[in-house]
């Protein structure tokens, strides 16, 4: 009786055995499009860009439309510093003609002390023009960074952060609260 059933399962092995060793010549393979290489040395490459031209890393970063901003910062902050500089020395050398004797300058309606006092407030206001001017451009050099290494994350609909406005319970008045989704 246990004869015929070995015989049945040897048969029914080999026939199955056939099945699957055919070979298929039309495989299509599904291709994943958003897997990118990381270039770990892009941001510092785009850092270094910026620090030789302002600009020059955005646009290795291809962010075009920030080089407009980095170039309109810059030249504000630098034409600040011109004007006020060119204040400044014209309150300098009205106040050294006006030690040398001489009253026939464009400030006669300001004693000695304006003089010194305009001095001093178109120094300031000048200095701090430099100072505004070299933190733009330490911005830009970080701006490119940060974007450079940004560029790398992979950004998709499986993690968001947004806003939700909700009631409370009890007192029926809207809360605002942040929700963070993150789906596997």
């Amino acid at each position: 009786m246990r004869f015929p059933l070995y015989i049945t399962l040897l048969i029914f092995f080999c026939q199955s055995n056939n099945l699957f060793s055919q070979e298929l010549t039309n495989v299509i393979v599904a291709k994943d499009t958003i897997k990118k290489t990381i270039d770990p040395l892009a941001p510092s490459k785009a850092a270094f860009y910026s620090a030789i031209l302002p600009g020059l890393g955005q646009a290795y970063n291809k962010k075009y439309w920030k080089i407009p901003i980095v170039y309109g910062a810059m030249a504000t902050s630098m034409y600040f510093y011109a004007w006020n500089n060119t204040k400044y020395h014209d309150y300098r050398d009205a106040y050294k003609r006006r030690l040398a004797g001489y009253n026939d300058d464009e400030y006669q309606y300001l004693d000695d002390s304006r003089l010194i006092q305009g001095q001093r407030f178109y120094q300031r206001n000048r200095d701090l023009s430099l100072l505004v001017t070299i933190g733009f451009y330490i911005l830009n050099i970080v701006d490119a960074n940060v974007d450079a290494h940004l560029i790398q994350f992979n950004v998709n609909d499986n993690l968001s952060l947004a806003p939700e406005i909700y009631q409370t319970d009890f007192t029926t008045k809207p809360n605002l609260g942040l929700t963070l989704n993150f789906k596997f």
